[in-house]
């Protein structure tokens, strides 16, 4: 599997992760207004839950980050690829054009 989609493949799981904890957040409330816990104890809950979240969500960011350079990447090696083809192809074109006049002039 490339680069790009291991780093997809992390991202979606990320993304999975992030949803389960916002459903987390939402149990906690309907459980403090139930009043199953303290008012207290729900924001604590929270804001751990809250943190693990932005803690997920620059790792996305960093991936993101790091799908685009790959892809730049790849873009820049298919593009040196197709010059270097066509520079070959233009070595090649004026090689023979040289041996067939030195071949003419040796005749």
């Amino acid at each position: 599997m490339s680069l790009v989609g291991r780093l997809e493949r992390n991202i979606s799981k990320l993304e999975k992760n992030i949803e389960k904890d916002h459903e987390k957040i939402d149990e906690l409330r309907t459980k403090c207004e139930s009043h199953k816990i303290t008012k207290a104890e729900f924001s604590v809950k929270r804001r751990h839950i809250e943190e693990k979240i932005r803690a997920m969500d620059s790792r996305m960011r960093v991936l993101q980050g790091g799908i685009a350079k790959e892809k730049r990447h790849l873009e820049e090696k298919t593009e040196e690829k197709r010059k270097n083809k066509k520079e070959a192809k233009r070595r090649e074109k004026n090689y023979f054009k040289w041996n067939e006049e030195n071949e003419r002039k040796s005749n």
